[in-house]
């Protein structure tokens, strides 16, 4: 098979790779590799027909071309993992003020310490991305990306640190919005314990108050479980934007 053939289709593969390496549900330390490229592998042939790849791509230097397809389906990517950041920091929030940061475990994903309610909430987000076909969403934005973008070497646009502080922004507020009702409602609970153990001495605080943050978190929680797909599945298109505007900033 011609060399330029064989370049034009390994160029193809560079983009939706980065992508799918960060992609919710599709990808992450839990997918095994092979089924990764396979995933990599069909979208590459699915954008076959509709991607050209023109030959000036083939002239220019290689690796600033590879560097720039890593680093626009890298952007992509990053976003969605960090709309799944977002729920896994609400939920560690949550988790530490009810009392469930001294069960911590390794996530397997990201390799990190995560309580039970910051892996429920990830998998809520996920199953949620799921639940309204956000991967077909993701894979519109990534064959409109080589509209916006065409293969082929570019600059870093100064827009790019913009886009950043965007999505870190999102990841701050959106983990707040979450957690904020949990934390508040445990707080006041506090409070009241602390009342109750200054006019009351004889009960200890301890033997009374982390059973009633307890059981008045987990409530809290059970009322709550159900925006957290809700409300990331409302930021999802949002979040595809910033990728975009992220991602053009390679442009």
């Amino acid at each position: 098979m011609d060399l330029a053939v064989l370049t034009r289709l390994g160029v193809l593969l560079i983009r939706p790779g980065m992508l799918v390496m960060f992609a919710p549900g599709i990808g992450g330390a839990h997918i095994q590799s092979r089924v990764k490229v396979g995933i990599v592998v069909l979208i590459a042939v699915g954008l076959l027909p509709s991607v050209p790849v023109p030959s000036i791509a083939i002239d220019a230097p290689l690796a600033i071309l590879v560097a720039r397809e890593m680093a626009i389906g890298l952007s992509i990517g990053f976003v969605l993992q960090a709309l799944i950041v977002a729920a896994e920091f609400a939920g560690f929030l949550s988790g530490h003020q009810i009392g469930f940061s001294y069960g911590a475990t390794i996530d397997p994903q990201s390799g990190a310490k995560h309580s039970m309610i910051s892996t429920l909430y990830s998998l809520l987000a996920t199953l949620g991305f799921f639940a309204i076909n956000g991967h077909h969403a993701v894979l519109r934005t990534l064959a409109a990306s080589y509209s916006r973008l065409p293969i082929g070497v570019g600059h870093v646009d100064a827009s790019l640190v913009a886009s950043v502080r965007e999505i870190l922004a999102m990841v701050f507020i959106v983990g707040v919005r979450l957690g904020a009702p949990i934390v508040a409602v445990v707080l006041i609970v506090e409070l009241i314990v602390g009342l109750i153990s200054r006019s009351q001495p004889a009960l200890g605080s301890m033997v009374i108050g982390y059973p009633l943050r307890l059981i008045i978190g987990l409530f809290v929680l059970g009322m709550m479980v159900g925006t957290v797909p809700a409300l990331t599945n409302s930021l999802l298109e949002n979040t595809l934007r910033i990728g975009g505007r992220m991602a053009g900033g390679f442009r």
